[in-house]
């Protein structure tokens, strides 16, 4: 969830037999049925896409109508974008469409289809030759029309932004003033649209994407929050699920303010984790021998730029929006770790400079989104008291890492213009659809309760944790657990399943952590073939 805008070893894994037959094989599009809302009129991507650039080289583009109010299905259209990498496998082998997500919400998806059909990060060629992967930007982004973006200041107005911690009353109010402000503009640019942007009308938009392509069912694979949107839709459609992989998953219950407090004591956990990596190394980096003493200098480092702000430019805030990246995954934290001991240690800001890049339309477009939903998804405390108790309480007790950006970064839905809830009632029964459940135990942007609680929440369905994994978005990804990998292609493959058994199904060791190998960030912010995190 969350930015979520702003993702040679020994691998042990306990892996189950396969359980009752695969799925049948999914229907050619030559046989499906002609779908009654329309079809998708498929041709070569744009080298030069306006709202993707040149992510979507080699593969089909399209576009489809539907509701923006689905109580008025003839009433008012708007565009979805679609993304196809077709499948060339013999039609005999043939599995069906993957619709993808890759989280936020917000997230754009159009790129994802080149990943799981060139297996890029572990799938099989063999498996991904005999799917359609089904890319598409969500009502609301990125080339879907209307796509959405509200005051640009909120995110960067154009200079340092005050600490995200308010040291009085007076500067909570100045914070809630802007958050006010950002709802407002939203409200005021978007009033016809931002009661359609949810959850809900999204996962009728994918069963529409379905119903365009002509299949009786469809797969599916969602990262972060495309676990939620997985999870919505399975129960709204158990029975046009045919196979669903869910990777870091989201918990229905908490949604979504609950959730973002769970968030701010798990990635407290995580930046423990990552201070204790980087004292292990502390003859490599000279932040201190223990967690606590790296923690020191992170926070002195903090107040250090509060005074002297960078370049006018990265203040605090900005500082821990840097930081906060190691709490996701942890291929960062060499870069990163170096990047700190420059600057706490030496002065030198250069690393924070490579780190930082002020938000660009997509990040305002995906920030917008993921608020539209997330406000609309549920209800949110109306009265500013709850926020301040429970965000106060929690930096009492230590949770100081994320809680206050936390805090900011969802303020707006205090007076968000429409109001949210009740959420979809997630869950199934024992015959529902055989979804796979991926989990990293040490996932703080989706914490590992979550997992639980939708394996419990679907009968039917198997889940695997990483054992030690800290990284979001565990399986096909950059994390490169082997394990993990195998696991979810078989069943992509053949409808392989761990055999059901108390707790998780089956685990997976995660990989070690990374080595203290230093890598300037200006050599990895803009690599010359951009990849966009899976995650982000």
């Amino acid at each position: 969830m969350k930015r979520l805008a702003v993702m040679t070893a020994t691998v042990v894994c306990l892996v189950g037999t396969a359980v009752g037959a695969p799925a049948r094989a999914a229907t050619t599009p030559a046989k499906a049925q002609a779908a009654s809302v329309g079809s998708v009129a498929w041709a070569p991507c744009p080298a030069d896409d306006p709202a993707l650039g040149g992510l979507l080289q080699g593969l089909e583009c399209g576009t489809l109508s539907v509701p923006l109010d689905y109580r008025k299905p003839h009433g008012k259209q708007i565009e979805l974008a679609l993304s196809r990498a077709k499948h060339t496998s013999p039609d005999s082998l043939y599995q069906g469409v993957v619709l993808l997500n890759r989280g936020g919400p917000g997230g754009f998806g159009r790129d994802l289809p080149t990943r799981f059909a060139r297996g890029t990060f572990g799938l099989p060629t063999e498996v991904g030759a005999q799917y359609d992967w089904i890319g598409f930007d969500p009502r609301g982004v990125a080339g879907s029309e209307p796509a959405i973006a509200c005051d640009p200041s909120y995110l960067y107005p154009g200079k340092a932004r005050a600490d995200y911690v308010p040291a009085n009353k007076a500067e909570e109010d100045a914070w809630r003033a802007r958050a006010g402000a950002y709802s407002a503009d939203c409200g005021a640019k978007y009033a016809a649209v931002l009661p359609h942007l949810d959850t809900e009308n999204v996962s009728r938009d994918m069963d529409r994407i379905r119903t365009a392509l002509g299949a009786p069912q469809i797969n599916y694979f969602g990262y972060s929050y495309g676990t939620y949107l997985g999870s919505v839709y399975a129960s709204m459609y158990p029975s046009r699920v045919r196979r669903m992989v869910l990777d870091s998953v989201v918990r229905p219950s908490g949604v979504w303010y609950e959730d973002n407090l769970d968030q701010n004591e798990a990635f407290e956990k995580r930046a423990d984790i990552f201070f204790g990596w980087i004292a292990r190394h502390h003859a490599v980096y000279g932040l201190g021998a223990t967690a606590g003493a790296v923690e020191r200098n992170y926070y002195r480092g903090m107040a250090k730029i509060e005074k002297n702000p960078v370049d006018g430019r990265i203040g605090p805030s900005e500082y821990n929006d840097i930081f906060v990246a190691d709490a996701y995954r942890n291929y960062t934290w060499p870069d990163h770790a170096q990047v700190l001991a420059d600057y706490v240690l030496r002065d030198d800001p250069q690393g924070l400079r490579d780190n930082f890049g002020e938000p660009a339309w997509l990040d305002q477009n995906s920030y917008a989104i993921y608020l539209a939903v997330q406000c609309r998804d549920a209800s949110w405390p109306r009265d500013w008291s709850r926020w301040h108790a429970d965000h106060s309480t929690q930096y009492g007790k230590g949770y100081k890492f994320l809680t206050w950006n936390n805090a900011w970064y969802n303020a707006p839905c205090a007076t968000w213009p429409v109001k949210g809830g009740p959420p979809v009632r997630v869950g199934g029964d024992a015959r529902g659809p055989d979804i796979v459940l991926v989990q990293p135990e040490n996932d703080a942007a989706t914490p590992y309760g979550g997992a639980l609680e939708v394996h419990k929440r679907f009968p039917s369905s198997r889940l695997i944790v990483e054992k030690g994994g800290n990284n979001h978005g565990a399986s096909l990804s950059a994390n490169g657990n082997a394990c993990l990998n195998e696991l979810v292609s078989a069943y992509l493959g053949d409808g392989t399943r761990p055999a059901a058994r108390p707790g998780p199904d089956a685990t997976c060791a995660a990989n070690p952590a990374p080595e203290p190998a230093f890598t300037t960030s200006a050599a990895t912010a803009a690599p010359a073939a951009y990849e966009p995190p899976l995650v982000p």
